[in-house]
């Protein structure tokens, strides 16, 4: 079935024609931590159907939002992954995550929830609090750690990472360690990573300038 189309000639119009269907910026959302297999995506999409996430996935690869590849030779698999201009639409995901942070509250018995999806709204608070911050913080929520890559110099970069810093190369210059609810809050801006420290809801683990600058933040 051919995608539909608001026909108007608006830049606005233009992006949901391709991004606008349902499920879609959830897919880009999934795919800015990087390269992820099919599987890996629908298991962090909860909810979506088979038929659904793969006809979204050939769309977005249509728009070249997003490219297939065989990440080895010996690889019987495909990973997705976000082309330069699907990268540009973190700004539109972050974004969408700052204004809907106040609808959050409490989770609801039905809501599916996964650490990574606190990344953007967490990213958003750290450079808030000091935004001439610079290196690898390790974020440990009880559903997993994820990365957030700070650069002053590039803000609209990477942004962060799936998994933890296992390799001693990677090793994060900081780690935080907060619940859920701190990290809700922290998204909605009810509370900041001083207070979060201060009140003992958020711990700031290392020994290094960046450690050192978020413990320091207000």
């Amino acid at each position: 079935m051919p995608r539909r189309s608001y026909a108007q000639y608006c830049a606005a119009a233009r992006a949901l024609d391709a991004v606008g269907e349902r499920w879609t910026l959830l897919i880009v959302r999934e795919l800015l931590a990087g390269p992820r297999r099919y599987t890996d995506l629908h298991a962090d999409l909860p909810g979506v159907s088979t038929d659904v996430l793969a006809s979204r996935l050939k769309e977005l690869e249509a728009d070249g939002l997003v490219e297939r590849r065989r990440p080895g030779r010996a690889a019987n698999t495909h990973h997705y992954e976000l082309t330069p201009r699907g990268r540009r639409l973190r700004p539109v995901l972050a974004a969408l995550a700052a204004w809907g942070a106040d609808d959050l509250g409490e989770p609801r018995p039905t809501d599916a929830v996964r650490s990574h999806w606190f990344a953007l709204p967490l990213l958003r608070a750290v450079r808030r609090a000091a935004p001439q911050a610079a290196g690898t913080a390790e974020v440990r929520l009880p559903g997993g750690p994820f990365r957030l890559l700070l650069d002053p110099d590039d803000p609209d970069g990477p942004g962060y990472a799936d998994g933890p810093a296992e390799d001693t190369a990677d090793r994060p210059d900081a780690v935080l360690t907060l619940d859920d609810a701190t990290a809700a809050d922290l998204a909605a801006g009810r509370l900041t990573l001083g207070a979060a420290t201060a009140r003992e809801r958020l711990t700031v683990d290392g020994t290094t300038p960046l450690a050192a600058a978020l413990r320091a933040a207000g």
